[in-house]
């Protein structure tokens, strides 16, 4: 779980992981207890799989050895969905506005899905 504990720091390490990759743009970053989100401009040369363990990885270790022990475990997997410049702005608008989606019933399918575990989505 994502507490209120560690949400900042969370987000600030994933950042600064993030801006420290040649090649990859962060635009935003948010979520909620349960899921994170961030949107990004990645170039081609990029393994998003193993970029995505890595930054599984690293934020883990950061968060249970610097901020609370045995604080995080990410899900096996991850998702990813992606969009053209044309609707850049709608995804950070609603990566920023993560918790109130959530608590107002108001998520956007297209970024919460959820898919088949085996296909593209439930990486």
């Amino acid at each position: 779980m994502i507490t209120d504990h560690i949400e900042k720091r969370l987000y600030h390490f994933l950042g600064h992981k993030i801006l420290e990759t040649p090649g990859a743009r962060l635009h935003a970053i948010g979520g909620i207890e349960t899921h994170i989100h961030f949107a990004t401009s990645l170039e081609p040369n990029i393994l998003v799989s193993d970029w995505i363990g890595k930054l599984k990885g690293s934020s883990s270790y950061y968060v249970n050895h610097e901020v609370q022990p045995k604080a995080l475990e990410w899900q096996r997997g991850y998702g990813i969905v992606t969009f053209g410049t044309k609707d850049l702005q709608w995804v950070i608008d609603y990566i920023n506005n993560q918790k109130d989606h959530h608590r107002n019933g108001t998520v956007r399918k297209r970024l919460e899905r959820i898919g088949d575990p085996r296909g593209a989505e439930g990486r």
